[in-house]
């Protein structure tokens, strides 16, 4: 699918380009689209060699959290609620550790430990499985809520925000926060709908009112701040819950004798072996972004979605940040080129890269994921599970936007 995405966007910018230089005589065009291709093999260099010290530092505190329990700890507070999302599931079956454990990582942002620890999961739920080839509601429901952007610490993002010159990488951690609860609970709560699960129960009703509790009175709060200062407000809340979060990781890994300093330092290899091995698809992302963006077709695209825009009366400054959204639910790489690209058209500190990077905090490589977890398994029949995710994403996008006019605008 990836192969697909990425030659499109490739050939659509060369025809593009030789549409202008042969009928409209834009001789030019062809050293724009070359000098667009060694600009953006230069900057994935640059972008990579920038991200090595955050990389480092934030897989090496992880690493620390991992070995100190605390995945295993969070993995047993949300058993209770896949008991309640999955009733088909006996009790004590392995798949609820599994999946227990692969949101954990996920809320963590250890991706690297999500997704094996999520094809272990579907794993197990294929034990269940009458039907091999046709996915079950149990597997459904797993993947909607793991394509619904459960990740509640966007650090990629902020590490992105900050090698690109943002004055304030981690101004987006309130807004995406927002938004991808928007996209969780549309996910959980549509596919409930699609399977009848009946939701009103100890453990779904605690989790959602502490959810909508703990959201609803930050939104409360905010929202009678003035502009600059609900801006201000809310980035300095979303550096004290990282610093606390940070404090907890040491203090529990110290508390539970865990060597931090070498437990740090060998999750900080990792962090170099990861920004090396992300380097040839940045670099290939950036290189068919450049030349779809130099060629003029990105902004025809983008053009004819601002005029529909326009039309229906509302504001387009949004326009910009829609390839991100566009792209998130094939590609995960391409959706971050293009957040990438626009904080280097636009400026980082732009409303444009504003909402680019909320939107990639809220939404998630529906497809991508649908793809890997059943392909793992071989279930054909994905039923409704592509649907209830694309709906969660939709959800993540619009609230994103929303969301970034509220903070931003």
């Amino acid at each position: 699918m990836i192969n697909g995405i990425w030659l499109s966007i490739f050939l659509m910018g060369i025809l593009t380009g030789s549409y202008q230089f042969i009928f409209m005589g834009h001789d030019a065009i062809l050293s724009q689209l070359v000098n667009a291709l060694f600009d953006a093999a230069k900057s994935g260099v640059e972008i990579t060699i920038g991200l090595l010290g955050i990389l480092c530092l934030w897989l090496g505190l992880l690493n620390i959290a991992k070995e100190a329990g605390m995945v295993d700890w969070l993995a047993r507070r949300l058993t209770p609620l896949f008991r309640t999302l999955m009733p088909e599931i006996p009790e004590g079956h392995p798949a609820i550790g599994a999946m227990a454990l692969n949101f954990a990582a996920n809320i963590l942002g250890l991706d690297n430990a999500a997704t094996p620890m999520g094809l272990k999961a579907m794993k197990e739920l294929q034990t269940l499985n009458p039907n091999k080839e046709r996915a079950t509601n149990a597997q459904i429901m797993f993947l909607v809520i793991n394509a619904s952007s459960i990740t509640l610490l966007p650090v990629s993002i902020f590490m992105f925000r900050a090698q690109q010159g943002a004055s304030d990488p981690t101004s987006v951690f309130i807004p995406i926060l927002l938004a991808t609860t928007a996209s969780t609970l549309t996910g959980i709560l549509s596919t409930a709908l699609m399977q009848r699960i009946s939701l009103f129960n100890k453990s779904f009703l605690l989790f959602v009112g502490t959810l909508v509790g703990i959201i609803g009175g930050l939104i409360v709060y905010l929202h009678h701040l003035p502009s600059a200062e609900m801006v201000q407000q809310s980035s300095v809340i979303g550096h004290l819950i990282l610093v606390v979060v940070i404090t907890t990781f040491l203090v529990t890994g110290w508390a539970k004798k865990v060597p931090v300093y070498e437990t740090f330092v060998e999750g900080a290899k990792e962090g170099f072996q990861i920004a090396i091995t992300i380097l040839p698809f940045l670099i290939a992302m950036l290189a068919a972004i450049a030349v779809f963006r130099a060629s003029g077709a990105l902004d025809f695209l983008l053009d004819g979605i601002r005029y529909l825009v326009e039309l229906a009366g509302l504001d387009s400054d949004f326009i910009p940040a829609l390839p991100t959204a566009l792209i998130k639910p094939f590609s995960g790489s391409g959706a971050r080129a293009m957040m990438i690209e626009t904080m280097q058209h636009y400026g980082a500190n732009s409303f444009p890269a504003f909402v680019s990077s909320v939107i990639q905090g809220s939404t998630e490589t529906t497809l991508y994921v649908v793809a890997l977890y059943y392909g793992s398994v071989g279930i054909k029949q994905v039923r409704h599970t592509i649907g209830c995710g694309l709906l969660a994403d939709l959800a993540g996008v619009l609230a994103g936007i929303w969301v970034s006019y509220w903070f931003f605008a």
